[in-house]
């Protein structure tokens, strides 16, 4: 037996480097067990529910393992094996053609981070586009609002590091489900809790992390930056700000404070939903406490304006000079730390590009695959990493785009999906356990090798290698289209000075498996100021925004879909609609095959007065919809949603969900700076359709 290192590869902060070990079966090797790697300073040998069954995934009766051809209608799942020459042959016929006829931005590739690898999320797949000169997606469905937004505050999305939060003490986890999603952060949160911090949890829902924490302030959903800026007033009123940070460290803090003056905690109680006492007990205990941490997620992110709620947050610790403690500041994804060590552009190419790439936002795929004045009009489809049938908004539209019979489709896939269904061609995909990968997480500072443990089934093949073959299959003779993925890993590293990676080398990576960068031990980075901004100050008032024409001032503005938005389309649909992930085994809906039975179906969560106004009881079968579409769900009678709020689980396919899923009702509105979309800005109407029994699903789960 043999025991190879390697790390998850999904969406998620943790990164959990685990072990695989490897039998000789006699018909080769074969993954026999998986577990989390012990000597792992910070995932410390355990993976999560959602993972640990990951085998059965890799060995799953219904994995793709041969590339399939279309035999049916779009979406009826019909198809028959083909071999990788006809497939590729038919994909590279088809893209040949229509960009002879249309041009290369008719072509959109569609990738995301269903895996987070550098080399397999978006290193030769980056190529080949910018070699084509496809159409580019723009934007992005996670992250990218919350980075937009604190960068207009402090020049980058820059923050500490997420393990200096043991040092802390005061955390707010605002807009994050630490238990949940970010559940190795929890034993630092620990650490810090039993030398004396407190933690509070600032969510709209009543969360395993909420119920965990010491507080829990749960405003109405969509009023993040008022709370701020109620904050800040009391901050700044009862001169608990720290001047000497403030005046050689920040520019515009005199028209913060007159702005700050219309939100006194009497405003702020009618905006949140809290008491006028809550708001003020927070704001001074954030501002006498320290060190002081605000960790920040994406929960606040997906909002028409979340940019500007997530810049607004950014500007607690400087006010309060919360920067100056090891343990203060802001906490957010450390991915932005990361790209400023490794080249991404080395690994994707845009030198590549013959010109400028049509932009199409990420959030917006529905508009881009029906609108008729389009030109050139969205005629292939090249999805991988993905399974926009379901992740992307507003369902209905995107659904229809993806019937249309002129749409070539191409999807990279382990599993048949809902986006997969509705392909021209699949080509079978390796897991994580069947390829090399360099993993940067977003939750620690472990740079991490992916090592294949087993060779990949079937005929499945590693994405870089299947566009390594359509390249070949195109004619493309560009040298970099063709880099080994070891090679790759090797470029990104070997160009790299930032000190953080100094002695780390492809050649220790192999050795060692997962590597912390070299942070200096007691890392502040902005203790002395130094901001990237064009002031080389914090700016609480933006000249960046102010050149755009848009306000240069944090400020809280309702969205139109919103508790406080359109009067007329509150009164149609009086629910905000969160759509969440609320399972501790639950992942995604690439992982439907196992989940099943185990999981359930999903459940709409709703507060008893909002049911009793409705006539509803626990169990029974509801419909839920908007302007956009419905779905039936069974209710759940719940104190973890507060009136006005229900929740709807996400990312589940579309069988097990019914047939549509939670962004049948989402808007894909777009954020207010950063080309994100507005999921959350979402009202609806509920209603009793028949009787039923107790929802299935059971509350959510703490680990």
């Amino acid at each position: 037996m043999a025991k190879v290192k390697g790390v998850c590869p999904h969406d998620c902060p943790d990164s959990c480097v685990w072990e695989v070990t490897v039998e000789d079966t006699g018909a080769g090797p074969r993954a026999v067990a998986l577990r989390g790697d012990p000597d792992h300073p910070f995932t410390r040998g355990e993976l999560c529910p959602k993972v640990h069954r990951f085998l059965e995934r890799v060995y799953h009766r219904d994995r793709l393992l041969h590339p399939l051809i279309r035999t049916g209608p779009k979406g009826r799942g019909e198809f028959r094996r083909a071999s990788w020459d006809e497939a590729l042959g038919l994909v590279a016929a088809q893209l040949s053609e229509r960009i002879e006829r249309l041009g290369p931005a008719t072509v959109l590739p569609y990738g995301y981070a269903g895996t987070q690898g550098l080399v397999q999320m978006a290193s030769l797949s980056e190529r080949f586009f910018n070699v084509l000169g496809a159409s580019e997606v723009t934007g992005g469905l996670c992250g990218n609002v919350v980075a937009t937004g604190v960068a207009l505050t402090q020049g980058s999305a820059r923050g500490i590091d997420p393990e200096d939060l043991r040092h802390s003490r005061v955390i707010l986890l605002w807009g994050t489900n630490t238990l949940l999603t970010n559940r190795h952060l929890w034993p630092v949160i620990d650490e810090a809790r039993r030398a004396g911090a407190e933690v509070v949890c600032i969510d709209p829902v009543r969360t395993a992390t909420a119920a965990a924490c010491d507080r829990h302030v749960q405003l109405l959903p969509g009023t993040d930056a008022a709370l701020a800026l109620g904050m800040m007033h009391v901050i700044v009123a009862e001169g608990r700000h720290d001047r000497d940070y403030v005046e050689r460290f920040t520019t515009g803090f005199e028209a913060l404070a007159e702005r700050l003056a219309a939100y006194p905690p009497d405003r702020v109680e009618a905006i949140c939903g809290l008491e006028a006492g809550t708001v003020v007990d927070l704001a001074r205990r954030y501002a006498s406490r320290r060190p002081a941490a605000i960790r920040v997620l994406i929960g606040m992110e997906h909002r028409e304006h979340g940019a500007m709620t997530a810049r607004t947050v950014a500007c607690l610790p400087a006010l309060v000079g919360a920067w100056r403690d090891r343990g203060g500041g802001l906490c957010r994804s450390v991915g932005t730390l990361f790209a400023e060590m490794l080249d991404h552009d080395l690994l994707a190419r845009p030198d590549l590009r013959p010109g400028p790439r049509r932009p199409i936002e990420m959030g917006r795929l529905g508009d881009a695959l029906t609108d008729a004045a389009l030109a050139p009009p969205v005629t292939v489809l090249v999805v991988y990493n993905c399974n926009p049938a379901v992740i992307a908004p507003n369902q209905a539209k995107v659904l229809a785009g993806l019937g249309r019979e002129d749409l070539f489709t191409v999807v990279l896939e382990q599993f048949l999906t809902d986006t997969a269904r509705h392909a021209d061609v699949v080509l079978p995909a390796t897991t994580q356990v069947e390829h090399a990968d360099l993993m940067a997480p977003w939750g620690h500072l472990y740079l991490t090798l992916n090592r294949p443990a087993i060779p990949p089934r079937g005929e499945a093949l590693p994405n870089t290698e299947i566009f390594r073959r359509l390249s070949r299959a195109m004619g493309l003779t560009e040298p970099a289209l063709f880099d080994g993925d070891d090679e790759l890993v090797r470029q990104v590293l070997d160009a790299s000075t930032h000190p953080f990676l100094d002695g780390i080398t492809y050649e220790r990576l192999v050795a060692e498996g997962s590597v912390r960068v070299a942070r200096p031990d007691d890392w502040r980075p902005f203790a002395e100021g130094g901001f990237p901004t064009a002031s080389g100050r914090l700016e609480f008032s933006s000249p960046q925004l102010a050149a755009r024409g848009l306000d240069p001032l944090p400020i809280w503005e309702p969205a139109r879909e919103g508790l406080h938005g359109d009067p007329e389309l509150q009164a149609r649909y009086p629910l905000a609609c969160l759509t969440i992930k609320s399972q501790v085994r639950f992942l995604n809906s690439s992982y439907g095959q196992l989940h099943g039975a185990r999981e359930g179906r999903p459940a709409l969560e709703i507060a008893p007065t909002d049911a009793m106004a409705r006539g509803l009881a626990d169990g029974d079968r509801v419909r839920v919809w908007n302007d956009r579409g419905e779905m039936t769900l069974e209710a759940r009678l719940s104190d973890r949603v507060r009136p006005g709020l229900v929740t709807v689980p996400f990312g589940w396919a579309l069988a097990a969900a019914g047939g549509v899923g939670a962004n049948i009702l989402t808007s894909d509105t777009s954020t207010d700076l950063a080309g994100g979309a507005a999921f959350h800005d979402n009202l609806v109407q509920v209603a009793l359709l028949a009787r039923g029994t107790p929802p299935t699903l059971g509350p959510e789960e703490a680990p």
